[in-house]
């Protein structure tokens, strides 16, 4: 890979990071002078494993929605194509330490839910396919490994 791309993650080489972690992968300033910044929120390692997309879809919404309780300033958390992260994006919030203990507040509250909101067919694209269990998993297992989220790239 010679040629720097327009998309900062196909610029990163996915061979030496090591999931789980959670990394500026991005910052804009708007024209008045807002800035959005852009955290890659890695659940998997990446060409090894990904998630299972009922249980993604699942942990999508429930962080979409959950998240909001413990920040004003989350602009959006969608779900990476390659299944094995998301990337969560915050307006004028600088504070990685914050940003860590806004998502684990947010999984915390993953695992208590009793159901997927927006989990129908009005208000969701493909209602068929959520896996509560499955996101509680996935948030239980990215949980238990909180001390690693600072450190993206291994040995």
């Amino acid at each position: 890979m010679s040629e720097k791309m327009n998309v900062e993650s196909f610029n990163l080489d996915h061979t030496k990071v090591k999931a789980p972690y959670v990394r500026l992968a991005g910052q804009k300033t708007g024209e008045h002078g807002d800035e959005i910044y852009k955290y890659d929120v890695r659940f998997m390692q990446p060409n090894k494993e990904h998630m299972e997309m009922p249980a993604l879809h699942s942990l999508e919404h429930l962080m979409a929605e959950l998240s909001r309780n413990h920040s004003d300033k989350i602009v959006d958390i969608s779900p990476m194509g390659c299944q094995t992260g998301f990337y969560m994006s915050l307006i004028n919030h600088t504070d990685y330490d914050d940003v860590l203990t806004i998502l684990e507040k947010t999984l915390l509250d993953v695992l208590a839910a009793k159901e997927v909101p927006a989990c129908n067919e009005v208000q969701c694209g493909w209602a068929a396919s959520h896996s509560l269990e499955g996101a509680q998993e996935l948030a239980r297992n990215f949980l238990a490994k909180k001390q690693e989220w600072p450190q993206v790239f291994g040995e």
